[in-house]
């Protein structure tokens, strides 16, 4: 009953874009929820992303895909003694198509999951 009577007055479907489909795709493709969580769900393998796009983008959009489009490129970091992500070998649309997906996660009302910035 909620999913289909409360979720619609919060998600904000209304702003699903081809690019956010796309962007969930490529999360679905490469397991990102094996490792991550998004909205507290998920592996708690790596960080909670559902709020990645305030933490590493301060709300605006061309600053966090802009963040994105570095991380994802720049990994595996090889930092001794921290977890290390995959390189996917995206390229510049499929980034920019998990970045619009991850901002639409961001911006859906999840009773202030999570609970803090750091996730």
């Amino acid at each position: 009953m909620h999913t289909t009577k409360e979720m619609p007055k919060t998600d904000h479907r209304e702003n699903i874009t081809e690019s956010v489909e796309r962007g969930k795709a490529l999360w679905e493709d490469n397991n990102c929820i094996g490792c991550h969580t998004l909205i507290g769900e998920g592996a708690y393998f790596a960080p909670e992303l559902g709020n990645v796009f305030y933490r590493r983008g301060a709300g605006n959009h061309e600053t966090f895909k802009a963040f994105m489009n570095g991380w994802m490129k720049a990994q595996p970091l090889r930092i001794p003694g921290r977890r290390q992500m995959p390189q996917f070998n995206l390229n510049d649309q499929e980034i920019d198509d998990l970045a619009d997906f991850l901002k639409f996660t961001a911006e859906m009302d999840v009773n202030s999951w999570p609970p803090n910035i750091e996730g």
